[in-house]
């Protein structure tokens, strides 16, 4: 299970609100890159692709790839204002090591 804090979801749902694409949701994923030998990516999407699981957050559609779901089990993803970097940050059980982005892990 994925879960995202109240301010990542109100983050999206504000990036939903002001979309100029159609959008009723969040894609995340898990790709092979960055520095850590795997990389987080997020955008708005409008429908789940058929190899997707819809996780509700909130009232929120989260989907997930069956194979990016096996890397994310168990993550919470936060939205934080920080000065020197704003922005999601993901808590990963998973994850042995993270770059110091917080954007790729192993």
């Amino acid at each position: 299970m994925i879960n995202l804090t109240d301010s990542a979801v109100n983050a999206v749902k504000s990036a939903i609100s002001s979309s100029t694409q159609p959008a009723s949701g969040l894609r995340i994923m898990v790709e092979a890159g960055g520095c850590n030998g795997f990389k987080y990516m997020m955008g708005l999407a409008d429908q789940p692709k058929p190899d997707e699981k819809v996780i509700e957050c909130s009232g929120l559609r989260v989907f997930v790839d069956n194979k990016s779901n096996e890397h994310l089990v168990g993550t919470t993803i936060d939205f934080v204002m920080a000065l020197e970097s704003p922005g999601f940050t993901f808590h990963n059980p998973n994850a042995t090591s993270s770059c110091s982005c917080g954007k790729s892990f192993s």
